[in-house]
């Protein structure tokens, strides 16, 4: 059983940064975030192969990055330039041995 354990959510102002992270049980390759704004489905943000390859949504392309530290089987997420429009809770992601895992969901709220 995978359990993934996120931190760093909060709330910040239009423009700020965040910088969540999430440590995994085990090792595993693919892992990422994904989030879910109120009444909305829950949509991709950004992925990362234990490889380093990278995929973001259109969304956040130039303002979120993504990394690994494989030594620690965590996940961060540098969030810059944040808007309000960010604004959702925050889930961890992996995929391990073909099965999807998710976090409890961390709360970023983006707001003046």
């Amino acid at each position: 059983q995978v359990q993934l354990v996120e931190s760093g959510g909060g709330l910040v102002q239009p423009g700020g940064s965040l910088r969540l992270s999430c440590a995994a049980s085990v090792s595993i390759n693919t892992m990422g975030w994904y989030r879910q704004a109120f009444g909305k489905q829950r949509e991709l943000v950004a992925t990362i192969t234990g490889g380093g390859i990278t995929n973001y949504a259109d969304s956040v392309k130039g303002r979120f990055s993504i990394s690994r530290d494989n030594s620690k089987n965590t996940v961060y997420l540098q969030m810059d330039s944040l808007k309000p429009e960010d604004t959702a809770v925050y889930y961890c992601y992996a995929r391990h041995f073909w099965r999807d895992y998710w976090g409890q969901g961390t709360q970023v709220t983006v707001s003046s």
